[in-house]
């Protein structure tokens, strides 16, 4: 297996109001696709958003679930201003609070928030190194 994550794809309550959040409030780049599912183009990937229960059923799980899911989705920016300006961004389009961004205990300033399915985000600011492609190689 080739180390990289190609799509990640969130199971969704309410696919509309999934939608909303991710296109018009966090302003990701909506890929035409088929009315069931939502496809975004990431840099270097894509984000799907599909049916909680229908993921589910895919892959032959139960469809609850509750409290921590054991991950969270990260999305590193090149300041603390930025890490404040994103979570700004999310929590006006519907985010709900997690932590208060703020310095690190490994060096950094990170905040978390929930999209309206309740999966963490984290946005970081890394001042030791930058993670993941730069946003000027998209």
């Amino acid at each position: 297996m080739k180390p990289r994550i190609s799509m990640i794809t969130l199971g969704v309550r309410d696919l509309a109001t999934a939608v909303k959040f991710y296109e018009a409030g966090l302003g990701f780049p909506r890929m035409e696709s088929p009315p069931e599912v939502a496809f975004f183009t990431l840099n270097g990937s894509w984000l799907g958003l599909y049916s909680r229960n229908a993921l589910a059923e895919d892959a032959t799980v139960p469809p609850e679930g509750n409290g921590f899911e054991g991950f969270t989705l990260s999305h590193n920016v090149s300041s603390e201003e930025e890490v404040e300006k994103v979570m700004g961004q999310a929590l006006a389009a519907g985010a709900t609070l997690v932590k208060t961004a703020q310095k690190v205990f490994w060096g950094g300033y990170s905040g978390y928030f929930k999209d309206p399915d309740g999966h963490l985000w984290e946005i970081a600011h890394n001042p030791h190194f930058w993670v993941g492609p730069r946003d000027d190689e998209a």
